[in-house]
């Protein structure tokens, strides 16, 4: 595979970029004379696009770089004919290991999956969950997804969301996809339980960071990345509305922090959400079963996408969770029998 540039001459030269390696698989490559000068750092990022910047710079830190045998930073520069070693482990996850697990597999090809996750499962292993997760699960089914950056994922869904989510199965994929949701061409939509009363659907723009006293939250913040979320309101209850969700942005629980930040939190929400009170309107056995729900009341619904190798737009749905219809029904039934005087 290669990419034509201009060097420094002007000159339009064409890179051979590495398409992938397998994990523990070692690869030579030559500093082209259009790259000649540059940092190691960016060399490495225009020679692997298939890796991200962050794991090609931790292999450089963990000395599985090296420049003419010698051992390098990510800043040192680079000259042309030179030969760069990389020494390819795989990623923390991929060492964790493939495991059984039942999973909704909505769709498959060489380049994509899409998965319909429950409630309860984490996407990726991490402190406290090194097993069990979504990953894990995937591995097992598809093995070539080790070679994967980040195991195929494009994107996460937290652990008590529920619904759709992608995954790159092949390197070609995980360019297309990656670059598509950057440039918003992936429509995500969602359905989502929201304390109060909107008057209408709207818009927010507000950039979204770590919180600075909880590092489990994230909040708006004028530090923070970009970060675009829109909804409409679906159905209306006492003190409550269903709401339809789109995302700009994909930002760490961006829908919870921005309907939280406009002082309509997600049901159910532990870190950002109503637990004890719900306001006006809303009845003691709606409440009641409001606090006993156990989770944010949240469900990736559907996926709209360009396919990554043939580019026709495909979409995809997520029935609603039982968990969910029977919050909804019990509402409506609240609601239903009020207006009906009883």
């Amino acid at each position: 595979m290669s990419e034509t540039i201009r060097g420094k001459t002007g000159n339009p030269q064409s890179i051979p970029r590495m398409a992938g390696a397998l994990p523990g698989a070692s690869e030579t490559l030559t500093v082209p004379p259009a790259l000649a000068g540059q940092r190691l750092d960016r060399v490495l990022a225009a020679l692997c696009p298939g890796h991200s910047r962050t794991r090609l710079a931790d292999l450089v830190r963990r000395g599985q770089v090296t420049v003419s045998g010698r051992p390098v930073a990510p800043s040192d520069t680079v000259d042309a004919g030179e030969r760069i070693g990389i020494r390819f482990d795989p990623p923390p996850e991929t060492r964790l290991g493939p495991e059984p697990m039942t999973l909704s597999i909505l769709f498959e090809d060489p380049d994509l999956i899409v998965v319909d996750k429950p409630a309860g499962l984490v996407v990726h292993p991490g402190a406290g969950h090194a097993r069990g997760t979504l990953i894990n699960g995937l591995l097992h089914r598809y093995p070539e997804l080790a070679r994967m950056p980040r195991a195929g994922l494009v994107h996460r869904l937290d652990k008590d969301t529920s619904g759709l989510l992608i995954v790159a199965r092949s390197e070609r994929g995980h360019r297309a996809l990656t670059r598509d949701l950057a440039l918003r061409e992936i429509r995500r939509t969602y359905v989502a339980l929201i304390l109060g009363q909107p008057v209408s659907g709207r818009r927010i723009e507000a950039p979204i960071g770590r919180h600075r006293g909880n590092r489990l939250k994230q909040a708006v913040s004028p530090g923070g990345k970009p970060a675009d979320t829109e909804f409409r309101v679906l159905e209306r209850f006492p003190g409550l509305c269903w709401i339809e969700v789109h995302l700009g942005t994909g930002r760490t629980h961006q829908i919870r922090v921005h309907l939280a930040h406009i002082g309509h939190g997600l049901v159910g929400d532990p870190l950002y959400g109503p637990r004890a009170s719900f306001g006006k309107g809303v009845s003691a056995a709606v409440c009641e079963s409001l606090r006993s729900f156990p989770r944010q009341a949240l469900h990736a619904i559907r996926l709209e996408l360009p396919h990554p190798h043939t580019r026709t737009l495909q979409s995809w749905t997520s029935p609603l969770p039982a968990d969910l219809q029977a919050l909804l029904a019990t509402l409506r039934h609240d609601r239903d029998g009020r207006d009906l005087g009883g």
